[in-house]
């Protein structure tokens, strides 16, 4: 059995939420302490005091940037809506100017995850896929959950959206990208009953 971890203090959850900020702005790339903490106003010693070393702090930011994406599809959660509806609710919200700083760190976070499974991405990727997929199972009517077919179902739509979201971050073409996931929430709606 793990021990919870203890509540942050008030100064670490400051901290963390401008690092956070920096983060968004300046990726995680070539984060270093030194920069962070003087543009949070703070100082390497208090960042390594809080968060242990900069690693520490990273799984801290990756764990921040999961809990906004989370709080994002918790609406979706349990919502009846079908995989269509859902596709397209996500993706409206994906497509969003204001979300790109989220979604930049996160296609960071999700790359060095694989090509870099050590450390402190480890996991990422694979976590936010299972994050996803229980959300998008959420949205399927019970007989599909469970199934097979509605596994596969759902894994359409989720490659769909990454693959949208990266070429949409790629190229800032939102019709184009939109159109063809307006196409595929389609053809995951005829598909219900193949």
């Amino acid at each position: 059995m793990s021990t919870p971890e203890p509540t942050p203090s008030a100064r670490k959850t400051e901290l963390l939420e401008a690092a956070y900020a920096y983060a968004l702005e300046h990726g995680l790339a070539d984060l270093s302490l030194r920069p962070v903490a003087a543009a949070i106003g703070s100082s390497p010693r208090v960042l390594m005091f809080l968060f242990g070393n900069k690693d520490g702090l990273v799984k801290a930011l990756l764990a921040r940037a999961r809990s906004d994406e989370l709080a994002m599809i918790e609406p979706l959660n349990g919502a009846a809506t079908g995989l269509p509806e859902a596709t397209r609710h996500v993706w409206t919200w994906l497509a969003a100017e204001d979300h790109r700083p989220l979604l930049r760190l996160w296609a960071e976070a999700y790359a060095r995850s694989l090509v870099e499974p050590d450390g402190p991405w480890a996991g990422f990727a694979e976590s936010t896929v299972n994050d996803w997929l229980g959300v998008l199972a959420a949205c399927q009517p019970e007989s599909e959950q469970t199934t097979e077919h509605g596994l596969v179902r759902r894994t359409l739509a989720l490659a769909t959206l990454r693959g949208a979201l990266l070429d949409l971050l790629a190229t800032g073409d939102v019709e184009r990208v939109t159109a063809a996931v307006e196409l595929q929430a389609g053809i995951l709606g005829s598909s219900a009953e193949l």
